[in-house]
């Protein structure tokens, strides 16, 4: 029990709170590792007296296995320390639900738990591969890399391999392995880019159009064209026509065709046709205008 006696007292002062990830991950490492029994005897504390002293320690305890398995997952293009704290938060969900009676060691239940929260990460943050939604395209999509035997792209035989392997179509392997090979660039320079490479951002050469005083003032001109157009086309309809397209489509309580046929003693069929002119009248008398 000697770790477990002095790692409660020493662990918040073996990882800093502040300091480069370099820092962190030597102090992680320098924290004790538990023998099978003193981790068995916290599991059990933890779960029949919920104290969460006990959590601390098997959390603790297993920081560096998350580093560890973090590491694998750098080729994506995400920061270290975004993925080890995702991954850090699988470890703390794996605590919660570890069963020290199966008689297997914390770390061999938490991976799948460390894992699926950077995996989850990953296919929120790189926008390559947002649209990877299915349970098949996500394993495919991390699985990818570890079945390409080299650097060179799949050939025929390889894809169908692959695709057979994990369940997925062949144009989805070709897919997903063009994505795997792109870069996902950011929209702004880095912050340690100098002037000879900050201008390749596409925040330097995208231009928003949505706020260009020409494009604002022509659409604005546009809206008030059309509005002044409408008003001239039902100004040139009948007085029962222009009704009935108010009743029909601008009033807040739409008027059926029964109803409008029993206000003016015609049938419904009559409503539908005066409607249907009235439509068409009022098309070419917008098309007109913006013609001329």
């Amino acid at each position: 029990m000697s770790n477990a006696l002095t790692l409660k007292q020493d662990t918040m002062q073996l990882v800093p709170l502040t300091g480069s990830l370099d820092a962190y991950i030597a102090s992680v490492n320098r924290i004790p590792v538990l023998e099978a029994g003193e981790e068995r005897q916290l599991a059990e504390k933890l779960r029949v007296e919920e104290d969460l002293g006990a959590a601390q320690q098997l959390i603790m305890s297993n920081l560096r296995h998350v580093v560890h398995i973090a590491r694998g997952y750098m080729g994506y293009g995400l920061p270290l320390a975004d993925l080890i704290q995702e991954g850090n938060i699988g470890l703390m969900k794996a605590v919660k639900r570890f069963d020290p009676e199966v008689g297997v060691r914390l770390i061999s239940f938490a991976v799948h738990w460390i894992k699926a929260e950077i995996h989850e990460f990953i296919l929120k943050n790189w926008r390559i591969v947002k649209v990877a939604t299915t349970k098949a395209q996500r394993k495919l999509f991390f699985n990818l890399r570890s079945q390409k035997k080299r650097l060179a792209w799949l050939n025929n035989d390889e894809v169908t391999a692959v695709a057979a392997s994990l369940g997925v179509e062949p144009h989805e392997v070709r897919e997903m392995e063009s994505r795997l090979t792109g870069q996902d660039m950011a929209f702004d320079p880095a912050a340690d880019a100098d002037d000879d490479s900050a201008y390749q951002s596409p925040a330097h050469y995208l231009e928003d159009h949505r706020y260009d005083p020409a494009r604002q003032l022509e659409d604005a001109d546009w809206s008030d064209s059309s509005s002044s157009n409408l008003h001239e086309a039902l100004e040139s309809l009948d007085e029962r026509s222009r009704d009935i397209l108010y009743q029909r489509w601008l009033a807040e309580e739409k008027a059926t065709l029964h109803d409008l046929a029993a206000k003016y003693n015609v049938s419904a069929e009559r409503i539908r046709q005066l409607e249907k002119n009235a439509m068409k009248k009022i098309r070419e008398r917008l098309g007109d205008s913006m013609a001329a």
